[in-house]
């Protein structure tokens, strides 16, 4: 399960009195306004919040851009060109700046904007406890280490295999699963799991020596609605990441919760706003310890 940890208290009523122009109701206009543009936009902000509590907790520090003293977040293989809606953020802190500055930090937005990200592209709601602050530094190697692999096989979490569900909307690169297409595990063959009209649209949309950066849906059946399509792609093995196909070719635990979710959505939502309440509250920075960020990007001066 995943184990939070706070120095403080958090609390949904943290802004109630400090921004009365509504925090969160600004963070959802913005996100609003971005889908109309951008329907993988919701995808994005969803895993920056991921990526950030995976690293040292959520406190912000995947917005940081390098510094002479400190190479971060951002630029670890996991993110780098990858992590995208950190121009979505920038308009969010610069709206709640101006309503209320110093108040909002960058590690709150981030918890909101996933949450209202999660409930416009169609999926359930929860409440974000907040009173997060924001970190001074970063650490790219922590990224590298410490953020789950497309790659990774082996046994999960119910709170992982919960998380996965996140799959359900968003895409990924070629780069991330060609090794399934073609060399799997050093083979020289496809992955045997997938199935085989899935294999023959991956590898005519990925072809060895194409295009790396190529994007595909994480789920091919619904790809722009938050539901438990991603379970049942399992279960036909469809899978698009061999950290997601896992979960399912894996006897045990892991399968057991893939049939679960697939053959009730409303299983999965519950489960679901559990698991995001319990990501969202990994050792957050409260009280005086950190600072709010006046611009996402730096530590204030």
């Amino acid at each position: 399960m995943l184990v939070s940890s706070s120095t403080g208290q958090l609390t949904a009523s943290f802004y109630d009195v400090s921004c009365p122009a509504d925090a969160q109701a600004t963070v959802k206009k913005v996100i609003r306004q971005a889908l109309q543009t951008d329907s993988r936009i919701g995808a994005s902000l969803l895993r920056l919040h991921f990526h950030d509590c995976f690293v040292n907790g959520c406190d912000g520090s995947i917005l940081l851009d390098d510094t002479s003293s400190f190479t971060g977040d951002k630029t670890a293989p996991p993110n780098l060109n990858s992590a995208r809606g950190f121009d979505v953020v920038d308009t969010i802190k610069t709206q709640l700046e101006s309503a209320c500055n110093g108040t909002v930090s960058c590690a709150d937005i981030l918890a909101i904007a996933a949450r209202d990200a999660v409930v416009l592209d169609g999926g359930p709601s929860w409440t974000v406890q907040l009173g997060r602050r924001d970190s001074t530094t970063a650490s790219f190697n922590t990224a590298k280490n410490d953020i789950p692999s497309p790659a990774l096989t082996g046994l999960y979490t119910q709170d992982m295999v919960t998380l996965s569900g996140a799959h359900t909307i968003g895409q990924a690169r070629c780069s991330s699963f060609s090794g399934r297409l073609y060399n799997f595990s050093g083979t020289g063959k496809p992955d045997t799991i997938i199935d085989k009209t899935f294999l023959a649209n991956l590898q005519q949309q990925c072809p060895q020596g194409g295009n790396a950066n190529q994007l595909q849906p994480l789920d091919l059946g619904t790809p722009r609605s938050f539901d438990n399509q991603y379970y049942r792609n399992l279960q036909a093995n469809k899978g698009l990441l061999n950290s997601d196909e896992v979960l399912y070719s894996t006897s045990g635990t892991t399968n057991s919760l893939v049939v679960s979710y697939a053959g009730n959505q409303n299983t999965f939502f519950d489960s679901f706003q559990s698991a995001m309440i319990k990501l969202a509250n990994i050792s957050p920075l409260t009280g005086t310890s950190g600072q709010i960020r006046e611009n996402r990007r730096v530590v204030n001066s």
